[in-house]
């Protein structure tokens, strides 16, 4: 069972970030699931060796799109970003230092990222991208 399912909800209207935010949530459903099965340590530790890679190119791609239309709030969504980014990289610590309880951080982090970043911060610039033609 999904702990998120993508919908409408979810989208900013531009198809390649979009695809990338699903991405994301099928992450977040896959460790939810090994939790269940009481993998969620595993999976954990995969995904934070893999996720800041994946992480900082999407931002990178939303950062792009938002300069090429000159969004005038791009500072501060990237300081967003960089906040975000700070926090992934406490995760990647405890990580290392082989912090118990690490899959339900983790697992917190993601999903409180869906629903405040992508559901605020990113819905945000999509009416700008939009009019300025990001489809």
């Amino acid at each position: 069972m999904a702990l998120l399912r993508w919908s409408k909800k979810y989208s900013v209207d531009v198809k390649a970030l979009d695809l990338e935010h699903a991405a994301f949530l099928r992450c977040l459903n896959r460790l939810h699931a090994a939790m269940i099965q009481g993998q969620g340590i595993g999976v954990a530790k995969r995904f934070l060796h893999r996720l800041p890679a994946g992480v900082r190119d999407h931002f990178a791609a939303e950062e792009l799109l938002m300069k090429s239309t000159n969004y005038p709030d791009l500072a501060e969504h990237r300081s967003r970003h960089e906040e975000f980014t700070r926090q992934l990289n406490e995760l990647a610590t405890l990580m290392e230092r082989g912090e118990r309880g690490l899959s339900i951080l983790l697992l917190t982090f993601m999903r409180e990222w869906i629903a405040n970043h992508i559901q605020q911060d990113d819905k945000a610039y999509a009416p700008w991208l939009n009019e300025h033609g990001v489809q």
